[in-house]
């Protein structure tokens, strides 16, 4: 017996967790908003140098001769270059630059000439909000296990609206990359934590479309962020655009509830028998105090005798079945995330409208998303993790004996591979936290998550690499994602499965009963010998 009965009686998603379900699946917009603003913020236009006594506001284009008489030609490009100047018969690299602002507008770039032998800094910051990232998986996830789900993600959520604001007054690059990082990090704070609230308030048939839907508010976001960008040329008012909004959400604070899983975990019992009642209020359904003291007698038990509630994350180190699972669990993390921005970064080499392409990139995740909606409660956690992994290898290393006179079959490939691991991203996030005890679940959603933000700060850097052989790339993703695949299959499977509570369940869940024996029997041979 315990709380996993609780929801059942309350039912499993009855309209009392619609209502804070919904509520809570919508800071994945704002999210998506930081996460992918920053395609159209550091948006790199074209560019020429400024030729001698040319006004900074001249027109970007120029007639031939021009171009013949200022400019040398890039062999390598086909075109004449957009970095060096002819000038006394010397070629030598500009100081100042002209640009072509009839696509993406004012960005970083244009402002602060973030161009030719300084581009790297956009990659820079990209890697460094992505450090943020991954440092808030870590504080934020853990912070909230000790602490609370609501109150984190109200710090987070306020530190995110502060500093997204503030990024857009930034006077100078590393001003604006620092305050970018803290918002990356505040991303975590305000999307796990409540995403794990969410998840952890539904019954386990219930969790695969709970967690799904979350991420589908997650690619309205990434279209949105494009909507946005089109209509606001300015980067400055973009991101105070995207940044805004999070003020809206500030007022959850009367209306989400804390974790009842969590106030249980802290012997917090009473306030958690309040919110429960308020729930059967709202569903209509009665539940009488001795019933739920019944029901949760054995959650009771255990944290009055469970010394261990403040369990950390690197606990799993002590424990080998966690830490195996664990290990596992941390690499298809990195693997999903490091294929999915690499094949999402990418689509800025498609031809036509490059909003147009970014939207279509968001909007093909949906139909990976409906694709595990209607199978995850047939076919188990498992299976699609493994199964849409080893799609996503299989697919992308095809590219490997794809004549490069057939670029639309790479293509294919590659949105192919992006169609699979976006399921196989969605699966993790309900894979993984159905894996971890209460005690540390969400510590272990934050180091999961942790891990994958190495995979989205080395992304780009692999996507050059088709310098080198234009397959590569793909090679690579699709070779990491392929092993993660395989992996999995060592994972045991969760689908209505009684989430484990303490750090002993953590252990033996997924363990047949003859291995629990001989693991509760070891001890006393180890006293013995």
């Amino acid at each position: 017996m315990g709380y996993e009965e609780v929801i059942t009686l309350l039912g499993d998603f009855g309209k009392y967790q619609k209502r804070i379900y919904f509520l809570l699946c919508l800071p994945a917009v704002i999210c998506a908003f930081h996460k992918l603003g920053n395609v159209f913020i550091l948006a790199e236009p074209e560019q020429r140098c400024l030729i001698p006594g040319e006004s900074p506001d001249a027109l970007f284009k120029l007639n031939h001769t021009t171009f013949e008489q200022y400019y040398p030609w890039d062999s390598t490009n086909g075109k004449f270059s957009s970095c060096q100047i002819i000038l006394d018969n010397k070629t030598q690299y500009c100081d100042k630059y002209i640009y072509d602002h009839s696509v993406y507008g004012y960005t970083t770039v244009t402002e602060w000439d973030l161009t030719c032998s300084k581009t790297y800094l956009i990659a820079t910051t990209n890697a460094l909000f992505m450090v943020g990232v991954m440092l808030g998986s870590i504080i934020f996830g853990d912070l909230s296990d000790r602490y609370g789900r609501k109150i984190i993600f109200f710090i987070s959520l306020i530190l995110q609206v502060t500093c997204g604001t503030l990024a857009s007054f930034a006077p100078e690059f590393w001003t604006f990359s620092f305050l970018r990082l803290i918002v990356g990090a505040t991303t975590s704070g305000v999307f796990l934590v409540a995403y794990v609230i969410a998840l952890e308030m539904v019954s386990p048939s219930k969790r695969p479309v709970a967690g799904t839907v979350c991420q589908m508010f997650f690619s309205l976001g990434y279209m949105l962020t494009a909507v946005f960008a089109i209509y606001i040329h300015n980067w400055r008012n973009l991101q105070l655009a995207i940044s805004l909004p999070g003020v809206l959400f500030i007022c959850y604070w009367w209306f989400i509830p804390e974790s009842v899983r969590w106030l249980i975990s802290k012997k917090k019992i009473t306030e958690a028998k309040i919110l429960i009642q308020r729930a059967a209020k709202e569903n209509n359904v009665k539940v009488s105090d001795d019933v739920l003291n019944e029901l949760l007698v054995s959650d009771i038990v255990k944290t009055k005798n469970n010394g261990e509630r403040d369990a950390s994350v690197f606990d799993i180190l002590k424990y080998p079945n966690m830490r195996k699972r664990a290990a596992i669990i941390f690499f298809d993390w990195y693997a999903c995330n490091i294929t999915y921005y690499g094949l999402s970064w990418s689509t800025n080499n498609l031809v036509g409208n490059p909003y147009l392409n970014f939207i279509l990139s968001g909007a093909v995740e949906l139909p990976a998303y409906t694709f595990l909606i209607l199978v995850l409660n047939r076919w188990g956690r498992k299976k699609v993790q493994c199964g849409c992994m080893i799609t996503a290898g299989i697919s992308l290393l095809l590219s490997i004996i794809i004549p490069d006179d057939m670029p639309i079959l790479i293509v294919t490939s590659a949105m192919i591979g992006k169609l699979a691991v976006t399921s196989a991203y969605g699966t993790i996030y309900i894979f993984s936290t159905e894996q971890f005890p209460t005690v540390i679940r969400n510590a272990g959603l934050g180091a999961g998550s942790t891990c994958a933000r190495f995979g989205s700060i080395m992304a780009p850097y692999i996507n050059v690499l088709n310098k080198i052989w234009t397959p590569l790339p793909l090679v690579i993703f699709g070779s990491i994602t392929l092993i993660g695949g395989v992996l999995s299959l060592l994972l045991p499977e969760t689908l209505n499965k009684k989430l484990p509570e303490t750090m002993e369940e953590g252990e033996s869940f997924g363990m047949k009963k003859s291995e629990i024996q001989v693991m509760e029997e070891e001890p006393l041979n180890d006293v013995k010998v």
